[in-house]
């Protein structure tokens, strides 16, 4: 199992409009991706326009294809038009 942690920074009057734009990607997310075990985006309610995404999947072909699907792509447009700066990303594995 592979864990990412996201730090995404928005654009100050863009949070809305990319809260929407992730919550759709979320749902494509859950529907067409059997390998991801979760995909969840948090406020930092501290930082405004600071946000936290968790994501959880079988194995690194399943995080592969999440960054190839086509419901990613479109949904990654959206949400990177109103970001502030690059996404901070990091990636670990599970400890069984």
């Amino acid at each position: 199992m592979l864990g990412v942690l996201a730090t995404l920074k928005v654009q100050s009057g863009k949070e809305r409009e990319f809260e929407q734009a992730f919550l759709e990607m979320r749902e494509a997310v859950i529907k067409n991706e059997p390998g991801n075990k979760l995909y969840d985006i948090f406020r930092d309610p501290k930082n405004p326009g600071t946000y936290i995404v968790m994501e959880e999947y079988v194995d690194k072909e399943a995080q592969d294809a999440h960054g190839k699907s086509d419901h990613f792509k479109a949904g990654g447009a959206k949400v990177g038009a109103c970001l502030a700066a690059a996404p901070e990303i990091a990636v670990y594995e599970r400890v069984e």
